[in-house]
């Protein structure tokens, strides 16, 4: 039994979100703050779970940094591996709040510090997953740590995961993006990405069977494609076995953080050795209980919800 199920790593970051709906940053006075970030995100679902993580990131010496931590500490999630760097504020995300596509501006200083010596062998060891983001492979020296990272996790028998979830806006080079996620989805890697995602990372539109074929070239072991109202595409055992899985229909009330909800019920069913159609499902029923929930998930989730047919 390893320590933690998850070992989430990358971006913790102060969101200061438009208090009223605006068309853009420019047309918004008043901004309220949240804590933010992914992989934060990710580790406080399964936290909720009540499975053990902890999380790696790298925050500012400052107020916004403190304001971070004891967040992150509120959902359960293990802390003592945040690091502080003595030079680098706390990153932030400026973010209009509107119904279409969000304008945001994202300030990245010291959550792209992150250095080898905050990955210890030890702590992979102990770690069934290592997940992170393309928002947290995007700059160094965050990207080159947490590549070398993965490879070490890969020999120590940590499963290594991510959040395909690209954006061009953060990672302006896709043709590094390309090699750098290839890097890290090759040591037999967990792929999560939307057809969204997908989209930006090619910079068009892709069929299903070239996103999977390319990135199991890469090296990756299992891709799960969600796509959105249509479910979504597990092709796992390098290829070799591919499964659909549909989604019920319900009225979505609230659709932020639903792939974070979907990823974090998925890893916890895969972390129990459960079968693919089984940790599809249990994804989708995390993200049904998001969808259907204003803001974050409860504080609480009975992990019997992710096994309900």
């Amino acid at each position: 039994m390893k320590k933690y199920v998850l070992l989430s790593v990358g971006e913790l970051l102060v969101d200061l979100i438009g208090t009223e709906l605006a068309s853009s940053i420019l047309e918004t006075p008043e901004f309220e703050r949240f804590q933010g970030g992914s992989p934060a995100n990710m580790a406080a679902n399964m936290a909720r779970l009540g499975q053990p993580v902890a999380l790696i990131s790298c925050i500012g010496n400052d107020n916004l940094g403190v304001f971070l931590r004891d967040e992150v500490a509120k959902t359960g999630i293990d802390t003592q591996h945040i690091a502080v760097d003595p030079f680098q504020p706390t990153s932030i995300v400026v973010v209009s709040r509107t119904k279409g596509t969000p304008d945001f501006i994202a300030y990245r200083t010291a959550d792209r510090m992150l250095q080898p010596q905050h990955i210890s062998d030890e702590l992979l060891a102990e770690s069934a997953v290592f997940h992170t983001t393309c928002f947290a492979l995007s700059q160094e020296p965050a990207q080159s740590t947490i590549v070398d990272a993965a490879k070490r996790a890969n020999a120590l028998g940590c499963r290594v995961s991510i959040d395909c979830n690209y954006a061009p806006q953060i990672w302006p080079d896709r043709e590094q993006a390309w090699k750098v996620i290839s890097a890290y989805c090759g040591q037999d890697g967990l792929v999560k990405l939307s057809e969204d995602d997908a989209e930006r990372l090619y910079g068009k539109r892709v069929t299903e069977e070239q996103i999977l074929a390319d990135f199991h070239a890469m090296g990756a072991d299992l891709i799960c494609l969600t796509k959105g109202g249509d479910g979504s595409v597990i092709s796992y055992n390098k290829g070799k076995e591919k499964i659909t899985v549909g989604v019920k229909p319900i009225e979505v009330i609230d659709a932020t953080g639903a792939g974070d909800a979907y990823w974090a019920g998925f890893l916890t069913a895969f972390s129990e050795g459960k079968t693919p159609a089984v940790c599809s499902q249990a994804g989708a029923n995390l993200a049904a209980l998001k969808l259907v929930t204003k803001g974050p998930l409860p504080a609480q989730v009975d992990k019997a919800l992710l096994y309900v047919d």
